[in-house]
Order: structure tokens, then sequence, then C-alpha cells
């Protein structure tokens, strides 16, 4: 049996809880970004994903008017982290609340290091940064997606094998519901099927 819940009769705070307990778990892009003012802001945003391939493009959501959109939409620049399980304690902290124009490096102690590309520091104990510049911006509601062209990456090549990123070495950290968070736990590894190879793997036809 399944329980029915209707957005509009559950109201948008327990229903946006009930989305991000079922959609999980969720990347999180640890985006940095800079003001106007010049303080380095750093914020965990779990709504992120890969939006595009050509050109190479990754979209994270704002919920609400952030210091990391105003930062985007005022420089048109930001890097996306790798959140490493690593800093957990750090990236956790970054979420904090500060007051506007405060940075989010300086009060929790996290160590930066110069991008390549944008004015936006990095995060110099993540294995990954994603260097961007803004492709364009979407309001939906009460939030705002950035998409933004990959300018260039930067990895660890510790975290490298045979040219690929080893998601065991990576150690990502995801979101999940409520106040919980997930690591890395059993990998499977299992190719997809070409349709070619498909015969006698579907139904058993009657």
């Amino acid at each position: 049996m399944r329980i029915d819940f209707d957005p509009e009769t559950v109201g948008p705070t327990p229903f946006y809880k009930l989305l991000t307990s079922v959609i999980v778990p969720r990347p999180i892009a640890w985006v940095s970004t800079v003001g106007q003012d010049g303080a380095a802001n750093l914020a965990p945003h779990s709504f992120f994903t890969v939006a595009a391939v050509a050109p190479p493009v990754v979209q994270f959501t704002s919920v609400g008017r952030k210091d990391s959109l105003r930062n985007v939409e005022d420089t048109g620049e930001f890097v996306v982290n790798l959140a490493p399980e690593g800093l957990f304690e750090q990236v956790n902290a970054t979420a904090t609340d500060f007051p506007h124009g405060v940075s989010e490096f300086e009060a929790v102690g996290v160590e930066q290091e110069a991008s390549l590309r944008v004015k936006p520091p990095r995060v110099a104990g993540s294995p990954v940064a994603l260097e961007c510049v803004v492709h364009s911006t979407m309001g939906l509601g009460n939030s705002t997606v950035v998409f933004g062209r990959v300018v260039h990456a930067a990895i660890d090549d510790a975290v490298m094998v045979a040219g690929h990123a080893e998601i065991t070495r990576l150690r990502p950290l995801s979101r999940l519901g409520k106040n919980e968070w997930g690591t890395v736990g059993e990998v499977l590894d299992l190719a997809r099927i070409r349709y070619a190879d498909w015969e006698g793997r579907g139904p058993e036809k009657v």
C-alpha cells in the first residue's frame, strides 16, 4: 500500500523535506564565488548535476537568494569543488548562515588556492575543482537554477587511475534526508547492454 501526498495540501516546506528524503543520494557542489566587495564565499548546494556535454555545462540550484547566487549574478563566475569525506565537518560548517560579506573560507578555516581561469578561489583540499563561467540562469518559483560552462577542470593526480577519477579515491560526500549525509559504500560495476547483445536477456516470451 502506498501513501499519497498532494504538494498543494502538504505545503511547500513539508513537501520539500519529503522530496529531499526520497531523491537520494544527491551529489554536492561546494560552490566558491567572490562578491563585489572581494570577499570569497563558499557554500554547499545539493541540487547539482551535469546539464550538458558539448559544451560542458554543470548546474546547481539556489533555493532563495543566497550569497552564491548574488555573487554569480554579479561576477559571472564560480567554482564547483567536490565535497570530500575528509572535509565533512568543514563542508557542513560552510552551510552556516553567516552574515553577507563574511568569507566562509576564513570563518571556517578552509584553505584556498588560486584558480587558473576564474577569479573565485578553489578549495585547496578538494580533489576536484571545476572552474565555470555563467552560461545562463533560470528562475523557478523561489529557486534559481545556475548553469555554468566549465572552462577548466583541476583534478588531483592522486585520485586518477589510468586517466579516470577513481570513486574510491575521490570519496565524495552526498546529501540524504534530514541531517543525513552519505559516503561511498559498496560500488557495483555493470556495463550497459547493447541492443545487438540483448537477445535472450529479456523477459521470456509466452
